[in-house]
């Protein structure tokens, strides 16, 4: 070996060095997002799963869980202090449970020596955190299958979960197959509307919830954004925390490192600075 087998701190090129992946057929903001919002102290580097027959299945998430060791190995030997799975669904896809997932996520961590976090279960930290109890979840563009694993995965780990729905659930598209033609990219002002109508469905909740990586195109001449982006207007019209699972996953790496974000977030990611 040339190089030295250990990335000591003198080696690395940013003090807080972090890795994402994303699942397949996706090419995901969670790098760029992250690094906007992050001090200077910060490098990202992002790692797209690859499987050439891949059509976003839940069975094929499952079959492909493996890909998880991969990554995190992948990211260890190349310095990385905290690794980030984007993906809301692959947790309960996986058959593994919320404790099973917890303890896989801390297996892997250990095994490699980069801590590891999956959006799944970074929501469920993220929620218990808020001291939440009772939510509901805007399912945006996920098929039935999709949100109501997120559903059964959120009740599993002993939330009240109110109401849940998709956009078309929601009414907003006659079928499934019209929301699925926009992949995951909508107008802008569906992400006020949507949240809205779930609110109606759910006033009681104690903080309202977006899964998946949904984009709105809310952003200067129609740039598509994630709800990161949208959680402030979001919380001040509705009153309550507004999460999403790209959200609840930053909060959790930003956490692991001792830092929070430079600009201006809603209330989970603020939570890092009290």
């Amino acid at each position: 070996m040339l190089m030295p087998t250990e990335w000591r701190p003198e080696h690395k090129l940013f003090p807080h060095q972090v890795g994402f992946t994303c699942p397949p057929f996706d090419y995901d903001a969670a790098p760029s997002d992250f690094l906007r919002m992050a001090p200077e102290t910060v490098g990202v580097h992002g790692w797209m799963l690859h499987v050439p027959d891949y059509a976003h299945g839940l069975d094929q998430r499952k079959a492909n869980f493996g890909m998880m060791d991969d990554f995190v190995h992948c990211m260890a030997r190349n310095g990385v202090d905290v690794a980030g799975q984007v993906g809301s669904n692959w947790v309960h896809a996986s058959g593994l449970g919320v404790n099973g997932i917890r303890d896989h996520c801390a297996a892997l961590s250990d095994k490699h020596g980069v801590r590891f976090h999956m959006a799944g279960y970074a929501m469920v930290e993220a929620l218990r955190a808020l001291n939440v109890e009772k939510v509901a979840l805007n399912a945006a563009y996920h098929w039935p299958e999709w949100w109501q694993g997120t559903a059964g995965f959120l009740k599993e780990a002993g939330f009240d979960v109110l109401w849940a729905g998709n956009f078309h659930d929601q009414g907003w598209f006659e079928t499934q197959e019209a929301v699925n033609d926009c992949r995951w990219v909508f107008e802008g002002d569906l992400a006020l509307k949507s949240f809205e109508y779930v609110a109606e469905q759910a006033p009681d909740a104690d903080a309202y919830l977006i899964n998946g990586m949904c984009n709105f195109r809310s952003g200067p001449g129609g740039l598509p954004q994630r709800p990161l982006h949208l959680t402030r207007t979001l919380e001040a019209a509705l009153g309550k925390p507004v999460v999403g699972h790209d959200t609840a996953l930053y909060w959790r790496i930003f956490k692991d490192l001792g830092i929070g974000p430079v600009t201006s977030q809603g209330q989970l990611l603020e939570s890092l600075h009290v």
